[in-house]
C-alpha cells in the first residue's frame, strides 16, 4: 500500500508539468471529457465528490469505487446533437482478496457523415466512431480513499485512426460524521500509442482538478463546487485562424472571468432516499456557447433527478448548450445481487 500511495504522489507532482497554455484546437479524444452519467451531466458537466452510492461516478473519480458497489451495472446513454450519441456500459465487482475492481466501455458515434472532394463532389458516406475501454480499483486509508483508472482509447475518424494509453488518479477525503466531500483528480494522464497522421503532433485533454461538496445538517440540500484546467495558465479558447478569443471577440477575459470559468456550481435537492433533484451551472459552456449576438438561450445551466426502486435507478438530466437546444441524458444503475438467484435442491 505505501508503495501505491508514493506512486500516486509522484505522479501527481509531476502531471501540472505536462499541460500546454492554450486550449485552442489542438487536443485529440476530447470525447473523453464528455459528461459520461446523468449525475455528471446534470450537475454542470464536472463534479468528483458528490455521489458515493453511485457506481457511474467511479468511473468519472476512482476513489469512489467501494465494496458496497458489489455487483451494480450501470447503463448510460447520451443524446447529442444531430446524430451524435454516447453509450456508456459500466460494470463493479467486489474479489475477497484482490479488492473492488470496475470495467468500463464507452462509445460514441457520429453517425453518417457526407464526404467531398476538393471540388465539392459528393463522395459519399463515412462513419466516425470512437471507444473507450477502462478497468478502475481503488483503496480505503480511514477517511481517505485513492483510486486509478486505467484507460485505452480508440479513435476512428473515416481512414484515419489515434490510439492512446491514459490514467485517470483520484483522491478523496470524506469527514467520519458529516456530509462533506474533498477530492483531488487528475484525468487523462497519458502517451498516445499511435496518432492520425505521422505528422501530427496531437495533445491528450489532460485536466487537474479540485472538488468539494457539503451538505448543511438541516438542509435538504447538498452543495458542490469543483475547479477544473487547474494544470492551465488560462481557460479560453483561442482561434488562431481568426486571432480571436471564443466567446470574447472583442476583449480578452479578465481574472474574475478566467476564474468562473474554471468553475462548475452543482446542487442536489435530497427529498428522501429515493429521490433527488439536480442542478448545475458551467460558466465555460456559457461563454463559449453564446452566438455573435450574445444570446445564451440558457447554455451553461443543467438539471435532472433521479428516483430509486429496490434494485434499479433510474437518472434523467438535460444540459443547454446553446439557444438551439441540449442534450439529454439517461441511465439506469442496477443492483444486481439476488437478482437471479440460485436454485436450491429441497
Amino acid at each position: 500500500m505505501n508503495k501505491r500511495l508514493f506512486l500516486l504522489l509522484a505522479l501527481l507532482s509531476i502531471a501540472p508539468q505536462w499541460a500546454m497554455a492554450q486550449l485552442g484546437g489542438t487536443r485529440a479524444f476530447e470525447y473523453l471529457n464528455l459528461p459520461s452519467n446523468a449525475r455528471l451531466s446534470a450537475l454542470g458537466g464536472v463534479n468528483l465528490t458528490s455521489g458515493w452510492e453511485d457506481a457511474a461516478q467511479a468511473i468519472y473519480n476512482p476513489a469512489f469505487l467501494d465494496k458496497e458497489m458489489h455487483n451494480r451495472l450501470v447503463v448510460s446513454r447520451l443524446g447529442y446533437f444531430s446524430d451524435i450519441a454516447n453509450t456508456s456500459v459500466s460494470y463493479v465487482r467486489t474479489f475477497e482478496n484482490y479488492g473492488t475492481w470496475s470495467l468500463n466501455v464507452g462509445y460514441l458515434n457520429y453517425g453518417e457523415v457526407e464526404s467531398y472532394d476538393e471540388d465539392g463532389f459528393l463522395n459519399g458516406d463515412f462513419k466516425v466512431h470512437e471507444y473507450v475501454v477502462s478497468i478502475g480499483n481503488s483503496q480505503q486509508f480511514g477517511p481517505f480513499s485513492v483510486g486509478g483508472n486505467l484507460k485505452v482509447a480508440a479513435s476512428d475518424l473515416a481512414s484515419y485512426q489515434a490510439s492512446a494509453l491514459l490514467l485517470d488518479l483520484g483522491g478523496t477525503f470524506k469527514h467520519p460524521e458529516r456530509d462533506f466531500t474533498v477530492g483531488f483528480l487528475v484525468r487523462n494522464l497519458g502517451f498516445l500509442m499511435s496518432d492520425y497522421l505521422d505528422e501530427n503532433n496531437s495533445q491528450l485533454p489532460l485536466d487537474v482538478q479540485l472538488g468539494l461538496s457539503y451538505k448543511p445538517e438541516f438542509m435538504p440540500f447538498r452543495f458542490s463546487l469543483a475547479a477544473r484546467n487547474l494544470n492551465r495558465a488560462d481557460v479560453v479558447y483561442y482561434d488562431a485562424s481568426s486571432n480571436t478569443i471564443l466567446g470574447d471577440e472583442d476583449n480578452e477575459p479578465g481574472f474574475s472571468e478566467e476564474l468562473f470559468r474554471r468553475l462548475v456550481f452543482g446542487a442536489e435537492l435530497l427529498l428522501s432516499p429515493n429521490f433527488q433533484a439536480r442542478f448545475g451551472y458551467n460558466h465555460l459552456i456559457r461563454q463559449e456557447l453564446k452566438n455573435q449576438n450574445g444570446v445564451n438561450g440558457g447554455a451553461g445551466f443543467s438539471f435532472g433527478f433521479m428516483f430509486r426502486t429496490k434494485r434499479f435507478e433510474f437518472a434523467f438530466s438535460r444540459a443547454l448548450y446553446h439557444a438551439a437546444g441540449g442534450s439529454n441524458t439517461l441511465q439506469i444503475n442496477m443492483d444486481l445481487n439476488g437478482l437471479i438467484k440460485k436454485k436450491t435442491n429441497d
